[in-house]
């Protein structure tokens, strides 16, 4: 990765950067699953990764090792966000790793991200509470003045944590709910499978950016990607 000014790229640019390299687009994150046969060729696979990331590897890229795959994420830390110098990354890991550019629908381990959303009148008067008891900090990606701004964990092992605006008070409906990011040629499949598993569809009326299903129970999740979310930013 060379240094200078660093370019940040729209969802839909992100994605088709890497595609063919196997990576998928999540929430500011690539992340690519790489199967492996045992731990002792998952640290392997990790130090050919950070080897062929380079320099600023630190900067850019984190390695989860497990037995059975490796997980690898890329974003600019620092932003929150990808930048070209992730696409540079995540083409020269790929080419290190030899990754082919699989789909993932049907894959073992598909990369997938989780967020918790509470949903709530004042975000103002409730965020410092969930910030200090979870360690959390602001995100970098976001505005921390903002009252609803989202909250990330800064070790990156738990989910981020954000704050859906309600108009009123809704006591007959659960206020936190999951959302689930997977990749986009995972989405539609995620959703099938839970409805055939009893769920109820809530809300497709933003699909394909994000599904709302709910459990028997009414309990609510989201199935997101980042489909449509530029041209409906663009759109106001």
């Amino acid at each position: 990765m060379t240094n200078g000014p660093v370019r940040f790229l729209t969802r839909t640019a992100a994605q088709e950067a890497v595609v063919a390299e196997g990576w998928r687009y999540l929430l500011g994150t690539y992340c690519l699953s790489v199967p492996v046969a045992s731990l002792a060729d998952g640290c392997a696979v990790a130090a050919r990764a950070v080897a062929a990331a380079g320099p600023r590897a630190d900067e850019h890229l984190r390695v989860d090792v497990r037995p059975d795959r490796v997980e690898l994420s890329l974003a600019t830390r620092t932003a929150g966000r990808v930048t070209d110098l992730d696409v540079t990354a995540a083409r020269a890991v790929s080419a290190a790793l030899a990754v082919p550019a699989a789909p993932a629908t049907g894959v073992a381990r598909p990369v997938q991200m989780l967020e918790l959303a509470i949903d709530t009148q004042d975000a103002a008067r409730i965020r410092p509470f969930w910030k200090a008891v979870l360690g959390y900090v602001d995100d970098p990606a976001g505005d921390a003045a903002a009252p609803d701004a989202a909250l990330v964990d800064p070790t990156g092992q738990l989910p981020a944590l954000w704050f859906q605006h309600m108009d009123a008070p809704r006591p007959q409906r659960n206020r936190i709910h999951l959302d689930v990011t997977v990749a986009h040629d995972e989405a539609q499949s995620r959703v099938d499978a839970a409805l055939a598993a009893g769920g109820r569809l809530v809300d497709d009326s933003f699909a394909r950016s994000f599904w709302v299903l709910a459990d028997a129970d009414g309990n609510v999740i989201c199935v997101c990607t980042w489909l449509d979310r530029d041209e409906r930013a663009a759109a106001g």
